[in-house]
């Protein structure tokens, strides 16, 4: 499945094998600047996999979107980084499973549910992208815009959705 993690997506496995939420710090390498300023130590514990032997470095904790048209989901796990797992990608294991209650159904299409609203499915397979997300992507776009340095970003994001939503009242024709 795929999450939305600092504005950007990432996998998200849902491994009912994992005893314990996992990253790789490859993977955080690649994906993520400055995240060493977030570790936070734990005992040095040995993991072991089919591809071998593995050793944690410590943890850190990323919030995790689910996007869903129906309103999203945010997760503040606790990952243990692994210093030399490879895996691309967050595994969720069963320790936050059961915190959030998350249960997978495999029917024709596999879904979970998230908490005790069972109406409410997440595809495992398709994602929507939030609109929270896509509004932060747009105001990346209008850097040039010199927003104001006191505006928080929400207080942006809050701004750009009014001027889009009233663009005729001012847009010239090509003009934005």
């Amino acid at each position: 499945m795929t999450v939305c993690i600092d504005n950007s997506h990432h996998p998200l496995i849902i491994h009912c094998g994992a005893h314990c939420s996992i990253v790789a710090r490859n993977y955080l390498d690649n994906h993520f600047q400055n995240w060493g300023k977030q570790l936070l130590p734990t005992k040095a514990k040995n993991f072991k996999s089919a591809s071998g032997k593995m050793t944690s470095i410590g943890t850190i904790i990323k919030e995790i979107i689910i996007p869903h048209q129906k309103g999203n989901i945010r997760l503040n796990p606790k990952l243990l980084v692994l210093d030399n797992a490879h895996i691309q990608g967050i595994f969720l294991g069963t320790d936050y499973q059961r915190m959030y209650g998350i249960y997978i159904y495999n029917s024709k299409n596999r879904r979970i549910t998230i908490g005790t609203n069972k109406e409410k499915k997440f595809s495992l397979d398709i994602y929507h992208i939030s609109s929270q997300y896509q509004l932060e992507k747009r105001l990346n776009e209008f850097k040039e815009g010199n927003f104001s340095s006191t505006l928080t970003s929400k207080q942006k994001l809050s701004l750009l959705k009014m001027l889009r939503k009233n663009r005729p009242a001012f847009a010239i024709g090509k003009e934005p």
